[in-house]
């Protein structure tokens, strides 16, 4: 099992355990806010997403989004981490947290880790980061690990336009 330590956070894969907690952070409606998905409604809906999305991601592709664990607190706060995107053959790097740890550099202290996982560990060639134009911290999080703007368009048949940004494994 994959587990990545920084100061603050314990990033591991998701467990069934971690349901109650997934649905704490997944239900928030200022967590979904700019995700393009609508907050879930049920805990049964929690567990499908760990067994039926994450479960799968980490058998299929050796990756997924991970649990954070903020250590001060001994708290599931969220997610982070690598997402294969079949339907355009890239990989993403993406997080959400409770609004009680926005702000204080939780997404740039994990994703710096996950992007050093993607290409030393991993070697994926590229990674890319997705981001509504309006969510101006998360563009924020994306240039400070590294990654470039490179367009504005929309996803997955959406009308919303993203900003999308990449970073190429440095030989």
């Amino acid at each position: 099992m994959i587990k990545i330590e920084t100061t603050r956070l314990i990033l591991r894969e998701f467990e069934v355990k971690d349901a109650d907690d997934v649905f704490s952070f997944a239900s928030n409606k200022e967590v979904s806010i700019y995700t393009g998905e609508e907050a879930i409604t049920e805990k049964s809906q929690a567990l499908d997403i760990i067994e039926k999305t994450w479960f799968v991601d980490y058998a299929k592709y050796g990756y997924g989004r991970w649990a954070v664990i903020h250590k001060p607190d001994n708290k599931l706060i969220g997610f982070a981490g690598l997402k294969y995107l079949s339907d355009i053959d890239e990989v993403d790097i993406g997080y959400r947290f409770l609004p009680e740890y926005w702000g204080n550099g939780i997404a740039t202290e994990a994703s710096i880790e996950i992007m050093k996982y993607g290409f030393e560990v991993l070697n994926i060639e590229r990674i890319i980061g997705i981001a509504m134009p309006e969510n101006v911290a998360s563009c924020k999080v994306l240039e400070k690990i590294g990654l470039k703007f490179y367009k504005t368009d929309n996803y997955a048949d959406e009308d919303n336009l993203f900003n999308w940004y990449k970073k190429e494994m440095s030989l």
